[in-house]
């Protein structure tokens, strides 16, 4: 028998993954990658008896896969919190599946845990940029605010690792990740005695220094869009710079647009975090595009559908602002 961790390559899916193990731990295969590779479940060749626990991966891009897996005699444990589709009844399928706006994957499987380490949820909400989920959740923990801060910018680090358009744009392998910081049940000693930190946090600002000089290219009512050049620092803030634009201005939309080497873009949407909705609307409507209603996007959006991508944009954040008013 085997068994396979397949999970996505963000701090929610690490931190996930991470408590699942602390708690149950296992010998198994990790299957993960940047955060835009979610179709996972495919380089898995399960048999029968075999088990899988997949994490924060959506379930529509990974049906026919998961499909396989079980017809093949795999027992699969699926833990997310995206749009799923349908959902396959199968008695070899377990799900833990809940798209509410202000759950993650982190802390679902806290619930499933019963918060038995609740400490690396709270990282992991804070990675997938869920500020107000992660302080409600660390209440029991009885944090300072100079702790909850270090917290928030650990999960900002992790997260900010996974963004890139292959491996080589990123810092750490996020198997590597996840086995840098498997070694320890605090966050707060893995941030002093491991190294990674410090590296993550380094790229981290250097990156968003030059993310910060970039002006909107369109500016509305309904929020801005971003050009980014590409270039693996752009590859790599991307998908934290849509998150900090998103807290900076809560009731605004934002979209990161990220020029490809083949002149396509990579898209990152984020709804404004008054209303945690929208998002996935946006991107669905493109061939390549996913995600849940706060933080969708498009792994490869061409150049000519940008004015089709800007009136989706515009018209769907538009009507959530009058909406909300």
């Amino acid at each position: 028998m085997t068994i396979y961790d397949i999970f996505n390559g963000d701090a929610d899916g690490i931190c996930a993954l991470h408590q699942l193990r602390l708690a149950q731990p296992a010998n198994s295969v990790l299957v993960t990658g940047v955060k835009r590779d979610i179709s996972l479940l495919a380089q898995v060749q399960a048999e029968v008896g075999d088990q899988i626990t997949v994490l924060d991966i959506a379930m529509n891009k990974n049906r026919e896969a998961l499909l396989s897996a079980l017809d093949r005699g795999a027992q699969v444990q699926y833990f997310d919190h995206h749009i799923p589709g349908d959902i396959p009844a199968h008695p070899q399928l377990t799900t833990f599946i809940d798209t509410s706006p202000d759950i993650c994957t982190s802390l679902l499987i806290n619930n499933y845990l019963d918060g038995q380490f609740l400490i690396w949820a709270v990282v992991g909400a804070f990675g997938d940029n869920m500020h107000e989920s992660a302080i409600n959740a660390s209440k029991t923990l009885q944090l300072t605010s100079t702790q909850l801060d270090t917290l928030r910018e650990l999960g900002e680090c992790i997260n900010y690792n996974a963004y890139g358009e292959s491996l080589q744009d990123l810092y750490f392998h996020p198997a590597e990740l996840y086995q840098a910081m498997h070694h320890y049940r605090d966050p707060f000693t893995f941030i002093h005695e491991e190294p990674v930190f410090e590296t993550l946090k380094n790229g981290y600002l250097e990156d968003m220094a030059l993310a910060k000089k970039i002006k909107p290219e369109v500016e509305s009512t309904a929020g801005a869009i971003y050009f980014l050049p590409d270039a693996p620092w752009s590859r790599r803030i991307s998908g934290v710079f849509g998150n900090l634009l998103a807290t900076a201005f809560p009731l605004k939309a934002h979209a990161i647009l990220t020029k490809r080497a083949d002149g396509g873009f990579v898209v990152s949407v984020r709804a404004p975090l008054a209303s945690k909705t929208g998002a996935d609307k946006v991107c669905e409507q493109f061939e390549t595009g996913g995600g849940r209603k706060g933080a969708a996007g498009i792994n490869c959006m061409p150049e000519n559908q940008f004015d089709r991508f800007n009136q989706i944009f515009n018209t769907t954040f538009s009507h959530n602002a009058e909406h909300n008013r």
